[in-house]
Formats: structure tokens, C-alpha cells, sequence
């Protein structure tokens, strides 16, 4: 369900003529929907192997700084081994699985918060009989 919340005005303006560009409304609003609403997509990633992600909040959304995706890894699945110039923050929701870096590997469960920072080397393996489900927040780009 979505609710109108409210209606800013963003606007551009030229420093240099010290001139307004362009003002442009933008109507906010609530969002508010079952995960299971938002469509799941197979990444394309080489190395990802039984995993979906669910883009839940988005730039779509009115989100201008963070999204917030939902991972969820069946048995025998991974996300690639990879790295990037951007940090997440890390929700395990359900299931158990393997955090790998290039110190080692890790445990997860149900409750654990993971910090990845930029450029570390990293993937998630499930582990067990229950899928394992995350949220991962990631900044935009500025």
C-alpha cells in the first residue's frame, strides 16, 4: 500500500549566474508491501549460484541515499566472490550460512549484523537446510 505523504520542491541552481534552473515537485509517499511483492531477480553475477535479490526500497521510492535489498540463498547457493567501492550493512533474517573474506570464513544466523567495508573481498555461501535470508543496505552513488 502507498500513501501520499508529502510534496517537496527540489531545485537546481546555477552558482556561478546565481540563478535558479529548474524547480522540480516531488510527491513523496509511505510504501508500505509484503516482501513477497517485490518481484525476486536472479542476478546475473558470475559465481551466483541459486540466490535472488529483491529490491525492496529504492530510488523509485523516494530513496535518495540508501537501498535496501533482500538476499535470499538456497540450499547449495552463494553470491559471487567480489568486491566494490561501496560498503554494506548486513541483516542475517533467517537460515545459517558462511561469510568468506580473505581472512577466513565466518558463521552466520539469524540475528547477526555484518559490516562490509569498500573494496574487501567477500561472498555469502548458505549453509544448512533452511534458505538463508539477509537484508543488505547499500549507499548510492553521489
Amino acid at each position: 500500500m502507498e500513501k501520499k505523504l508529502k510534496t517537496i520542491k527540489k531545485g537546481f541552481f546555477d552558482v556561478k549566474n546565481k540563478k535558479k534552473l529548474m524547480v522540480e515537485e516531488v510527491t513523496l509517499k509511505l510504501k508500505h508491501v509484503h516482501y513477497t511483492d517485490v518481484k525476486a531477480e536472479i542476478p546475473d553475477e558470475k559465481g551466483a549460484e541459486n540466490i535472488t535479490i529483491r529490491w525492496l526500497i529504492t530510488k523509485k521510492d523516494g530513496a535518495e541515499n540508501f537501498a535496501m535489498r533482500l538476499f535470499e540463498i538456497q540450499q547449495g547457493g552463494c553470491s559471487p566472490w567480489h568486491q566494490h567501492n561501496w560498503e554494506h550493512e548486513v541483516f542475517i533474517l533467517e537460515g545459517k550460512g558462511r561469510l568468506i573474506n580473505e581472512n577466513g570464513e565466518e558463521e552466520l544466523k539469524p540475528g547477526d549484523v555484518v559490516f562490509v567495508p569498500p573494496m574487501e573481498w567477500h561472498q555469502f555461501k548458505q549453509n544448512g537446510d533452511e534458505t538463508l535470508k539477509f537484508l543488505c543496505l547499500i549507499p548510492y552513488k553521489k
